[in-house]
């Protein structure tokens, strides 16, 4: 049995939470008024089986440097070319499925709790499960079509997760601006899939065929390919200009949030950009990579810090973070970014876990005006928010301060000093919005009443609490003794700068007083008992509060041009199409009671008909013969 469950690792990982969702599907179906409970144990089997899976394959590579294949069937098979569906997992797999099955398996037991009451708790799950089977066939996947399967998988799930509750207008409006605006990304993702196809194809689909071969793709093709996968990656990882749906993606269940904000959908695109990492080697888009990231990670900041409901906050600083990921990868520091994926994957889930915490003590209030004084009524979330927000905010040892300060040291080796300002930039504004919400939320004298939050919320927040504190050790940097274990498994194509023990001394701590005076500033603003929560109303304050007016110009400029044409189209087709064979069709109805004199199906008439025609034609050729 043990040599059974050995050979089909990645399948069992891959599959555990496909059939759970299915068989939750079916008795949704079958029995409605099933008990949670089953539901329940359908769920956690599933996300607890990959999890315990994920464990084996991450802990056999990352110590025994252990990878695994496994071909299920040939999918396409067309003379030359061929695509099996297939998975592997070399390290940058094992690693990324070492917190997405773990991480999500947490989720999963927070959300029975935080949906306990909710009356599609069935469908619910059936859509969680079926989304971690989507996410860990995107990041396991042998090649890229089945990489592009699961990278749709999460696509569909997350538009079903996000307009959970439908009846809501404003959540199906959300749900499919997150399904258009990616859809949009993944129209550059397949272009990029295609082409490489195109000139590869013949030697076989696979990530390392693909790899071994690229000097077949000639310079131009290299960075239009780069270009068009980055744009598959822009609208998964929400950057600029393809953000915009991240932040109406808070719609759905918190649990939801959690799950695609912190170990899955929006990291896709990073994984991606370091999975084709030698074809932006080759290419110059990898500075492209690096602006958009800087400036996405720029204007994440600048929003959250005007924003008041909580959880869009954290939605706009997973934006903010991705764009530090960004930043890196750019530059070819591609484990470095992948590290900043796996520790944020912890302390993101955290404080998106205590946000929902504290939604439910709350009576779902999400407006943290409305909040305050909670400290006191919820000590516990309160350490494990501020733990996370100070991970979030890189401060030592925390595991944030690890692999945030490691990209700061490399855009800084690089030469990318406008970068690099940027990033400390960001920086500050990571530390204020976030103690901004804290102060709001906890601190003050208003005695609220609250709900006790249940114990299976509760228990997922203490293990990602130890991991936002240590995950950081994973890899530690010279300075400090360490070796980069993490970055040295991965065994990515990185480049890496190096910056003297001193200068890296410095950087971290400008970074830290930079940091310590924005979490001042948040204090004296917001953490005060006389703290006045009323925002100034400056031309630039008006412009972050309403989030720069992108939303609205996107509408002005792209939504309600499209409307207005779909609009005039369909004038035409009531008015001159369907007109057109509408008149056609009565012309016809009216030759046709005239036809019916002559076509009346008496036997006689035709008889006459023929003796008429037979009599025509004689005359003819009389006539004819005449001449």
């Amino acid at each position: 049995m043990p040599n059974i469950i050995e050979m089909h690792l990645l399948s069992l990982i891959v599959l555990a939470p496909f059939f759970s969702a299915t068989l939750i599907m079916i008795l949704t179906l079958i029995a409605p008024n099933l008990s949670k409970k089953i539901y329940t144990f359908l769920a956690l089997s599933g996300a607890g089986i990959s999890a315990i899976l994920a464990l084996v394959v991450g802990y056999k590579s990352y110590v025994y440097n252990t990878m695994y294949s496994e071909f299920i069937f040939r999918w396409l098979d067309i003379e030359a070319f061929k695509i099996d569906f297939a998975l592997q997992a070399d390290p940058l797999s094992a690693m990324m499925i070492l917190f997405v099955a773990p991480v999500g398996f947490l989720i999963h037991i927070y959300a029975t709790g935080y949906m306990k009451d909710d009356l599609a708790y069935g469908r619910f799950f059936a859509l969680f499960n079926i989304f971690m089977f989507s996410m860990l066939l995107l990041v396991l996947a042998d090649n890229p079509f089945m990489m592009f399967v699961g990278w749709e998988g999460v696509g569909v799930t997350s538009y079903a997760l996000i307009a959970f509750y439908f009846n809501d207008r404003e959540n199906v409006n959300a749900g499919n601006k997150a399904f258009i605006l990616n859809r949009v990304g993944d129209f550059g993702f397949l272009s990029a899939l295609m082409l490489l196809f195109v000139f590869i194809g013949e030697y076989g689909f696979d990530f390392n065929t693909i790899m071994l071969h690229l000097n077949e793709i000639s310079p131009n093709m290299i960075h239009l390919i780069a270009g068009l996968l980055f744009v598959g990656a822009m609208g998964k990882s929400a950057q600029i200009p393809l953000y915009v749906w991240l932040p109406d993606a808070m719609a759905g269940p918190t649990p939801v949030s959690a799950l695609i904000h912190a170990a899955t959908m929006v990291t896709a695109g990073v994984y991606m950009v370091a999975r084709f990492s030698p074809i932006y080697e080759l290419s110059f888009f990898g500075e492209i990579i690096t602006y958009v990231g800087a400036f996405s990670a720029l204007l994440a900041g600048l929003i959250a810090t005007r924003q008041n409901d909580i959880k869009k906050i954290l939605a706009y600083s997973t934006m903010s973070q991705l764009g530090y990921m960004f930043m890196v990868a750019g530059i070819g520091g591609y484990s470095y970014a992948l590290f900043h994926v796996f520790t944020h994957a912890f302390f993101k889930a955290l404080l998106f876990m205590g946000a929902g915490a504290v939604i439910v003590a709350m009576h779902h209030e999400q407006d943290i005006r409305k909040m305050g004084g909670l400290k006191s009524e919820l000590p516990l979330i309160f350490i494990m928010m501020l733990i996370g927000s100070l991970s979030l905010s890189a401060i030592a040892p925390l595991s944030g301060f690890f692999s945030k300060d490691a990209i700061m040291a490399q855009l800084f080796g690089s030469g990318h000093y406008g970068v690099y300002f940027i990033a400390l930039a960001t920086s500050a504004l990571t530390a204020y919005y976030m103690f901004r919400m804290m102060f709001i939320v906890f601190f003050g004298d208003k005695k609220p009443h609250t709900h006790a939050v249940p114990k299976s919320m509760i228990f997922p927040m203490i293990i990602l609490t130890f991991f936002s504190v240590i995950a950081g050790f994973f890899n530690v940097p010279h300075i400090f003794g360490g070796h980069e274990a993490f970055s040295s498994w991965l065994q990515l194509p990185d480049r890496h700068y190096i910056v003297s023990h001193a200068v890296e001394y410095i950087l971290m701590a400008v970074n830290t007083l930079i940091i310590a005076a924005a979490i001042t500033l948040a204090y004296v603003r917001f953490g005060k008992k006389d703290a006045n929560y009323e925002e100034s109303e400056t031309t630039l304050g008006q412009a972050i509060s309403n989030k720069f007016y992108v939303d609205k110009w996107y509408h002005k400029m792209i939504v309600s041009p499209l409307y207005r044409a779909s609009r005039f189209f369909d004038k035409i087709n009531i008015h001159f199409i369907d007109h057109f064979i509408h008149t056609v069709s009565l012309l016809y109805m009216k030759v046709s009671t005239v036809v019916r004199v002559v076509q009346n199906g008496l036997v006689h008439f035709y008889l006459i008909y023929i003796g008429a025609g037979i009599s025509m034609l004689f005359i003819y050729l009389y006539l004819m013969l005449e001449l």
